[in-house]
């Protein structure tokens, strides 16, 4: 579900393994929702979770900060995308994933699954060329 291919390298070093990062952080929140072994997977749920908001952050400040440094046009409309996901991400309320870990957890899996891909494969390769025209590799 959380496959890296050469398609989605935006041919920005950096961003390249943030993104794989990503992937990686999506990976094992799947592989322990997956688990069918009964325990109770509250504790290491939230832990991913509480990775995926930071790292995601961090990685969306990072591009954020190099399409403002090169003045790229799109910034404002690839920032609300970011923010957007954000929200969604930080909406998740602890006690939901405690009472419903499966069903939320794979709901995010889906949500982030598809989310990822749209993003790089769309907005992202739009500055793609325009990063990398500025020297940004």
């Amino acid at each position: 579900m959380f496959k890296w291919r050469d398609d989605f390298s935006v041919n920005v070093e950096k961003i390249d393994e943030q993104h794989q990062e990503l992937f990686n952080l999506g990976t094992s929140l799947y592989n322990i929702v997956s688990l069918k072994d009964g325990i109770d997977r509250y504790d290491e749920i939230i832990a991913i979770l509480d990775k995926m908001k930071d790292y995601t952050v961090y990685h969306f400040k990072y591009e954020e900060s190099l399409m403002k440094e090169h003045g790229y046009e799109d910034y404002e409309a690839h920032k609300m995308q970011h923010d957007s996901f954000i929200e969604k991400i930080q909406s998740i309320k602890d006690e939901d994933v405690d009472i419903k870990q499966k069903k939320i957890g794979m709901d995010l899996i889906l949500f982030i699954a598809n989310w990822i891909e749209k993003h790089i494969l769309v907005t992202d390769m739009k500055y793609k060329e325009f990063l990398n025209d500025k020297g940004v590799l």
